[in-house]
């Protein structure tokens, strides 16, 4: 059985989806995993994160946290990806991350690796099913195996009934237990078939 090399990639304008990859990050390392906890550049004018107070806090609060490369892809043999829907899609930063990885792509390094994907919205119909299913099916053109968590343990229910991917509303305070309960059940998840599925 191969370890799992899991790179959980996010972006986070306020700090929920930051919260989020942090509690994955947790679960996946105490399942065995290593872990490269990665954000995605930001591509926002300076002046418009400067300007909204959160916005700024956030990025002064996780500056210590390295920029995704391509070279994290490679390395790993197991994704998640955690970011806000914006108009039902995934934030356009986390899209030009991912749009320059065609050159890995072209090469068949994204392929047959376990990939999952996370979300949130600032309330609950926000388009955060359609903005996991929309990183899904970036994990469907790479080739890789989605694991999405189903309804594979009680947590799903309890904490909100989505399938898909654990997603969060997005509220400015901490992310409620049960939340993080499920995050973790998605990340040790993810982390059982990466071990078994990995080259």
């Amino acid at each position: 059985m191969y370890k799992a090399r899991l790179a959980i990639v996010y972006y986070s304008s306020y700090g929920t989806n930051h919260q989020m990859a942090e509690v994955a990050a947790e679960a996946a390392r105490m399942a065995g995993a290593d872990v490269r906890l990665r954000k995605v550049a930001e591509t926002a004018p300076g002046g418009i994160v400067n300007g909204q107070d959160t916005w700024r806090a956030q990025a002064e609060r996780t500056a210590h946290i390295q920029i995704a490369t391509l070279e994290d892809l490679e390395w790993a043999n197991a994704y998640l990806l955690s970011a806000p829907t914006r108009y039902g899609a995934a934030a356009s930063q986390m899209r030009a991350f991912l749009d320059q990885t065609g050159p890995l792509w072209a090469k068949g390094k994204l392929a047959n690796k376990a990939a999952s994907a996370m979300s949130s919205a600032q309330n609950a119909h926000g388009g955060q099913e359609t903005t996991v299913q929309s990183l899904n099916n970036t994990f469907a053109h790479w080739g890789c195996i989605i694991v999405p968590p189903g309804y594979t343990d009680p947590i799903t229910f309890r904490s909100g009934g989505n399938p898909y991917g654990v997603t969060v509303t997005a509220t400015g305070e901490e992310i409620p237990e049960l939340l993080r309960e499920a995050i973790r059940h998605q990340a040790r998840r993810l982390v059982h078939f990466a071990e078994r599925i990995a080259d």
